[in-house]
């Protein structure tokens, strides 16, 4: 692939992640406006818009840590992202790429929260009955597909020994 054709690809997966944090970012906006603190609305018998916060991380770990953990998140982030960059750049799968995107979209949206709110606006609550999965929100949709995609390709089988690329320098005999 050219230097050129590689980082236009980058800068398609790189908008695509700035696309997911701006969706996220919209959609808090619009429940932070549009409804109080700890209001719930029923929208199914499975399923409830809210608007909560996380001071914490997944399932509100460590949001009773008097502040310290909003820096250690946020720090977290920037160097996740970081790294989430330089795979998107260094990959040469579109499909892998698409995967990191996602997850540096989501974890950008989350991260802008943390930075300029010091929580995590959540709006999404799927429960059953009394029992209630965490809350959580669009950036949060996009991480953990992003993951599944991860792995799921990471799983793919191997190509086999007639489909790989020989390496003359390993050939002996001639």
């Amino acid at each position: 692939m050219s230097e050129h054709r590689a980082r236009f690809s980058t800068l398609i997966f790189l908008g695509f992640s700035a696309l997911i944090a701006l969706a996220d970012q919209m959609i808090k906006w619009l429940v932070q406006q549009s409804m109080a603190y700890g209001q719930s609305v029923e929208i199914t018998p499975f399923f409830n818009w809210v608007h909560v916060w996380n001071k914490g991380a997944a399932f509100s770990l460590f949001a009773d840590g008097g502040g310290w953990q909003r820096y250690f998140f946020i720090a977290i982030a920037v160097v996740v992202s970081a790294v989430l960059v330089k795979l998107i750049r260094d990959s040469h799968q579109r499909t892998e790429s698409l995967a990191l995107a996602m997850v540096l979209g989501g974890a950008f949206g989350n991260v802008i929260d943390r930075v300029f709110r010091g929580y995590v606006v959540d709006y999404l609550d799927f429960h059953w009955q009394s029992w209630h999965w965490p809350a959580f929100n669009l950036a949060d949709v996009f991480i953990v597909l992003g993951v599944i995609m991860i792995l799921a390709t990471s799983f793919r089988t191997q190509k086999s020994p007639d489909e790989q690329v020989e390496d003359p320098r390993l050939k002996t005999g001639d």
